[in-house]
């Protein structure tokens, strides 16, 4: 443990090493808690390597950040032609668009750190002398606060000020489900235009005798309810992390009063899954995946969407949240938009400056119509 004038630094790579009463006396009373982090260390080690850094003041724990290391590939948001066009040059030259990055956030959900005092100023200086440290020992030439709502402005100023950009990522969106009795309430709350596609979704998907079931595990499914993450995964033009196996079942283990499977089948074969963590009234829908032999044709989506909200309202559920991406159908089926913000340093002082123009090229906002309109219309 390392001291820096009254606060004492301990830094780690497993959420082992800190104590889950510590953690939780600090970090928001979230889904995406220790125990998601410790699924993480157990399940995508091979992608990711962690690390925790703890600030205590007076022996009392008065800050925890989750880090980790990785190879970024710096066309993830990137999408269309140019996507096309960075591929054929990483086939050609591999580790060409790739930068070792130290982050500062979650892998797979909203950046999020444990704080007493987010007024505090100097834990921010502390946690990015850290973060240099590690960076420079792991040869990570980017240094990033990934995905942190404007929660965390007054807290990140300092960060402006030592020259990292600050970039819109992709947000997050949330239903409002408190006032609904039923989905045909909420379907009467949408436009004209989108009530009638819905409803005629809905229809066209009744012929297939569709059947739900929710568990806290995938059991027996494990291997199939994968191939459809993977498929679904696979048709998305931003990927980040790539859940394992190990990952889908470590978090059952893990978190099996927060894990919900919802899981579609038809005539017996599993066609839709989605994984969600629900607690505190509040579901948050983290992956799907889906049999596009079939998705399209019966409206998997749509079919996925109504069941999870009817689920939601029948038992309580007052926020329904999901990740980002596929916008389009969110807006109009009225889920509210979340901004959130990446703050990106480049180690080397002229290649940072540099760096801030490609931020410019590279926002989300720039390759996605739906963020493109919405930016425009504030």
């Amino acid at each position: 443990m390392k001291n820096n004038s009254s606060y004492k630094i301990k830094v780690t790579n497993s959420i082992l090493e800190i104590d889950k009463n510590e953690w939780d006396s600090i970090f928001p009373p979230i889904q995406e808690s220790y125990n998601f982090f410790k699924t993480i260390d157990e399940s995508l080690s091979d992608q990711f390597t962690s690390y925790y850094i703890s600030i205590y003041e007076d022996s009392l724990l008065s800050c925890v950040a989750p880090c980790f290391i990785m190879d970024y590939p710096l066309e993830t948001t990137v999408e269309g032609p140019l996507k096309k066009l960075a591929e054929k040059l990483k086939f050609i030259a591999p580790k060409l668009l790739t930068i070792r990055v130290l982050i500062c956030g979650c892998q797979a959900a909203e950046g999020r750190i444990g704080i007493k005092n987010l007024n505090n100023q100097e834990i921010p200086k502390i946690l990015m002398k850290e973060m240099y440290a590690i960076a420079k020992k792991e040869n990570a030439r980017l240094i990033a606060f990934k995905d942190f709502s404007q929660d965390y402005n007054t807290f990140f100023a300092p960060l402006l000020k030592a020259g990292f950009h600050k970039m819109q990522s992709y947000p997050t969106v949330a239903l409002d489900l408190q006032h609904f009795q039923s989905f045909e309430e909420y379907l009467d709350s949408l436009s004209r235009v989108t009530r009638k596609g819905l409803k005629k979704n809905l229809k066209q998907a009744e012929q297939a005798n569709i059947e739900m079931e929710v568990s806290s595990e995938l059991g027996t499914l494990l291997d199939q309810a994968h191939k459809l993450y993977i498929n679904t995964l696979n048709k998305s033009e931003v990927q980040f992390e790539r859940l394992s196996k190990e990952f889908f079942k470590n978090i059952s283990k893990n978190m099996p009063e927060e894990t919900k499977y919802f899981l579609w089948r038809i005539n017996g074969r599993l066609v839709a899954f989605d994984l969600c963590l629900v607690s505190n009234g509040v579901l948050v829908d983290e992956y799907i995946g889906l049999d596009y032999s079939v998705a399209y044709k019966y409206h998997l989506y749509y079919v996925t969407f109504h069941d999870i909200v009817t689920w939601c309202i029948q038992h309580n559920i007052h926020t329904y949240e999901s990740g980002a991406l596929n916008y389009d159908p969110k807006k109009r089926l009225d889920f509210k938009f979340i901004p959130e913000y990446i703050y990106l340093r480049h180690r080397n002082y002229f290649m940072n400056r540099l760096f801030g123009l490609l931020c410019l090229f590279l926002k989300p906002e720039n390759f996605d119509p739906v963020l493109k309109s919405m930016k425009a219309s504030k």
